[in-house]
């Protein structure tokens, strides 16, 4: 049973006098239900000319409707999601944009002694891969908590998806490489001697 939708039972219609105003058939055919409208249509005519049909719907139709709300959750929930994602992405650049700019001074000390801006530029690169390794390691130890909060509210999708954790992950991860990388790079060009000068 689908779990969107809700439990029916079958009973004899003697049971239920106040519903003999409508009746519900379910009908099986082989090919596409819209070819067998007008047979269904003249079937029921035959039955009693005055007896309308009325909301003819195929199962999929049915089931697309029984589930609405959570699709519209669904819906909901990935967009807040990829927000959540993009304003990590921004805060993420920016703390680490922000920590290598101020170590401008540092930079220019280091090339000022004779350190080639590869150098500079691999150790920035490290400390910032340090910083969001740690960081993503804390990320998917919390998200693995939190997942038993929502794994209720998901039907058909595991929680603990290995794809999306890595994709996560791997994105926060080049984001943290271009942090560090475009800032540093910047720095470099700087001469020595107005980043020995910068405050």
């Amino acid at each position: 049973m689908n779990p969107g939708l809700h439990p029916k039972g079958y009973a004899s219609y003697a049971q239920s006098p106040k519903t003999l105003g409508q009746m519900f058939f379910e009908v099986r055919a082989e090919g596409p239900p819209a070819t067998i409208v007008s047979e269904l249509r003249n079937a029921v005519h035959q039955t009693g000319a005055s007896l309308p049909l009325i909301a003819l719907k195929t199962q999929a139709e049915e089931t697309s409707e029984a589930l609405s709300f959570q699709r519209l959750f669904a819906r909901l929930t990935t967009i807040f999601g990829l927000l959540a994602l993009l304003l990590a992405m921004i805060g993420l650049y920016g703390t680490i944009a922000y920590a290598v700019t101020r170590r401008t001074h540092e930079i220019g000390i280091r090339m000022a002694l004779g350190a080639k801006p590869t150098n500079v530029l691999g150790m920035v690169l490290r400390q910032g891969i340090t910083i969001t390794l740690i960081g993503v390691a804390f990320g998917v130890i919390a998200t693995f908590g939190a997942t038993r909060l929502i794994s209720s509210m998901i039907f058909g999708v595991s929680p603990y998806d290995p794809l999306t954790f890595v994709a996560v992950a791997a994105i926060l991860t080049i984001v943290a490489l271009l942090a560090c990388c475009i800032p540093a790079r910047r720095a470099m060009k700087v001469d020595p001697m107005v980043a020995l000068r910068y405050e």
